[in-house]
């Protein structure tokens, strides 16, 4: 599967997510795809719909079935929510409750310090067609809100996991806002630069283009700092040797004929 990488270690751990009432299998499964790719591992489920455990949940999990298999099921929210020290409740609607309300990202970092303090945290997430029941939302420290078009924030199981699950995982990931991939190319050091320029300089001179000596020390500084700035491989420098010589190749024998 696209994007998958069994070689590599996984995160896992996190708060728990805790679907209550989840009508379809394959929501959960969707759910339980997202909390995998956050690196979320707690899944609880409060009377599903459908029964458990769901043929339709492990299909649509798309692999994440390590994550449907540790899941576990509950009568009730309290019982969900007993071994928890705080717990959010997401939900889009005014619930005309007095209640400290935070977006994901806030969340994420105070469940970050939570766990970090060994207070276990978990957000509760209602059934895809009404939500929590505010009595549900009453048992929670926080009002979970995601910020998003007032006219329709309405979100899926799977939609809402992934995002409060990628504001988590992003706190504590260090990969850079911008980076360079080489695929399986290593970047081309000096000597292999410096042999390039060689080669197409004594091009340049053979061909005639850089025939005014007056002009010549200005082109091969600009030639040079171009292909400098451009941080090339050592590949793509063989690729331009190629190129260099495939230019060259014709006039040396239309020269020799």
């Amino acid at each position: 599967m696209a994007g998958t990488d069994r070689s590599r270690a996984g995160a896992s751990g996190g708060p728990a997510i805790i679907l209550v009432e989840p009508q379809l299998g394959e929501n959960i499964g969707t759910a339980a795809r997202a909390m995998m790719n956050c690196g979320l591992g707690d899944l609880r489920l409060v009377r599903p719909r459908d029964g458990w455990p769901s043929d339709k949940a492990i299909a649509a999990a798309s692999g994440a079935n390590i994550v449907l298999e540790k899941a576990r099921l509950y009568p009730s929210v309290p019982e969900a929510i007993a071994d928890l020290t705080h717990v959010y409740a997401a939900t889009a609607r005014d619930r005309g409750m007095v209640r400290r309300e935070v977006t994901p990202r806030h969340a994420a970092a105070e469940m970050r310090a939570w766990l970090a303090a060994d207070e276990p945290c978990g957000v509760l997430i209602g059934p895809e067609r009404t939500g929590l029941l505010n009595d549900d939302v009453a048992l929670a420290d926080t009002v979970l809100s995601v910020p998003l078009n007032p006219a329709f924030s309405s979100l899926n199981l799977a939609q809402a996991v992934l995002l409060i699950g990628y504001e988590w995982f992003q706190l504590g990931d260090d990969t850079p806002a911008e980076q360079l991939a080489l695929g399986h190319s290593v970047p081309a050091n000096k000597e292999h630069l410096l042999r390039f320029f060689e080669h197409l300089e004594e091009e340049l001179d053979r061909s005639g283009f850089m025939r005014d000596p007056e002009k010549r020390p200005s082109m091969v500084r600009n030639l040079r700092n171009l292909f400098q700035r451009a941080g090339c491989t050592e590949q793509e420098l063989r690729t331009l040797h190629g190129v260099v010589t495939s230019f060259c190749g014709p006039r040396k024998r239309k020269a020799a004929e």
